[in-house]
C-alpha cells in the first residue's frame, strides 16, 4: 500500500503511522502464520476442497454463532466459536494463491462480499443483546456497523475513478481485531471493556470514513 502524504493532505501522517503499524504487525506474525496455514492449505487442496467452499463454510459458521450465541449474551463461548470459523478467511485466500489456478476475480468479490455479512453478523449480534438490556450502548454499535460498511463501501466506490483508497486509521483488520477482542473479555466478565470497544471502534470507523473521503475529494480536483 503506497502512501503519498502529499496526495492525503492533512490526514498523510495519520495514515503513514497506519502503515508503519500494519508492517510492524505483519512482520512479526505472518512468518509464523504462514508457516503454520500453508502446509494445511496445500493438503486441503489436495483433497479437492476449493478455497471458495472454505469462504462458504467460514462465512455460515460465523453468521450462525454470531446471531445464535451473542444475542444470549454467550459472549465468550460465541467469540471462541467465531474465531474458528473466521480463520477460515486466512485459509481461503492462501490456497486461492498456491493452487493451480490461482486466485480468481469471482473468488475475490465472494470473499469480500462474505467480510461485510460476516462483519455484520457479529455487530447485530451485540445490538440484539443491547437492545434487548435497554442499553443505550446498542446505538453506539449501530454507528460502528453503519462505518463498518461506509468504509468498503467508499474504497469501491473510489476504484470506479480509478482511485486507490485502501488508506484510513483502522481498516478491517483492526476493527475486527478490537471488537472481538471487547467482546471475548466482556465475556469473561472484565467491566466497561465493551463499551470502550464500541465507542473506540465507533470513533475509529467514523474517522476512517472522513480519511477516505478527503482522499477521493483531493484526488478529484
Amino acid at each position: 500500500m503506497a502512501i503519498d502524504s502529499d496526495g492525503v493532505g492533512g490526514c498523510g501522517g495519520i495514515h503513514l503511522l497506519s502503515l508503519r503499524w500494519e508492517v510492524m504487525i505483519s512482520s512479526i506474525f505472518k512468518p509464523a502464520v504462514t508457516s503454520f496455514i500453508t502446509p494445511v492449505a496445500r493438503f486441503a487442496l489436495r483433497i479437492g476442497i476449493t478455497p471458495n467452499a472454505v469462504s462458504w463454510v467460514g462465512a455460515i459458521g460465523v453468521t450462525i454463532s454470531s446471531l445464535y450465541f451473542y444475542p444470549r449474551g454467550d459472549f465468550f463461548l460465541g467469540s471462541a466459536v467465531v474465531f474458528v470459523f473466521a480463520l477460515s478467511d486466512l485459509f481461503d485466500g492462501t490456497m486461492a494463491r498456491i493452487s493451480k489456478t490461482g486466485a480468481s476475480r469471482w473468488g475475490g468479490f465472494l470473499d469480500s462480499t462474505i467480510d461485510r455479512v460476516t462483519d455484520s453478523a457479529i455487530l447485530i449480534g451485540i445490538t440484539v443483546y443491547l437492545i434487548d438490556a435497554d442499553d443505550r450502548l446498542s446505538t453506539v454499535v449501530l454507528v460502528t456497523l453503519v462505518t463498518g460498511l461506509l468504509v468498503p463501501y467508499i474504497r469501491a466506490k473510489a476504484e470506479c475513478f480509478a482511485i486507490a483508497c485502501s488508506g484510513g486509521i483502522a481498516e478491517r483488520t483492526e476493527r475486527l481485531m478490537i471488537s472481538m477482542s471487547a467482546i471475548a473479555l466482556d465475556g469473561l466478565g472484565i467491566p466497561y471493556v465493551l463499551a470502550i470497544g464500541m465507542w473506540l471502534l465507533a470513533i475509529l470507523g467514523l474517522v476512517t470514513v472522513f480519511q477516505r473521503m478527503m482522499i477521493v475529494k483531493r484526488a478529484l480536483k
